[in-house]
């Protein structure tokens, strides 16, 4: 399983802006992390909706973080762009079944309980512990 290149270039984009730390415009995000400018303002777009990133218009416009990056973990951005991740999407947010099953099928638990410690893991990761990994 990968995560999508949407949100493999959202997390580039989150981290470009977090090792900077001021305001970018989104030419220069796109051109220092390789992505079409469409579609890095698709992204960006995402990222403000979720209150990662702030926008603003202008000729001093640009992108910045609207917390620090020690706030943003890698889940918040898979989140904003993705939504919840789950292992199986038999999954609900509450860990039930989806489809309407009564009971739990053998899946069910086990892939909740992983997607589970798949989150706690990202939710564990900031950016700042990327920019300040050796």
């Amino acid at each position: 399983m990968h995560i999508t290149q949407e949100t493999d270039y959202a997390l580039r984009i989150v981290y470009c802006l977090a090792k900077c730390g001021q305001r970018r415009d989104a030419r220069s995000i796109s051109d220092e992390m390789s992505v079409s400018l469409r579609f890095s303002l698709k992204i960006l777009g995402k990222l403000a909706a979720s209150d990662i990133v702030k926008s603003y218009k202008g000729s001093h416009g640009g992108y910045e973080l609207s917390r620090t990056p020690a706030e943003i973990t890698l889940k918040d951005v898979i989140w904003a762009v993705e939504g919840p991740y789950r292992l199986s999407r038999c999954i609900g947010d509450d860990g039930e079944c989806n489809r309407g099953a009564l009971g739990c099928c053998a899946f069910q638990t086990v892939l909740s309980d992983i997607s589970r410690d798949i989150n706690k893991k990202l939710a564990a990761v900031t950016f700042d512990d990327l920019i300040n990994e050796k």
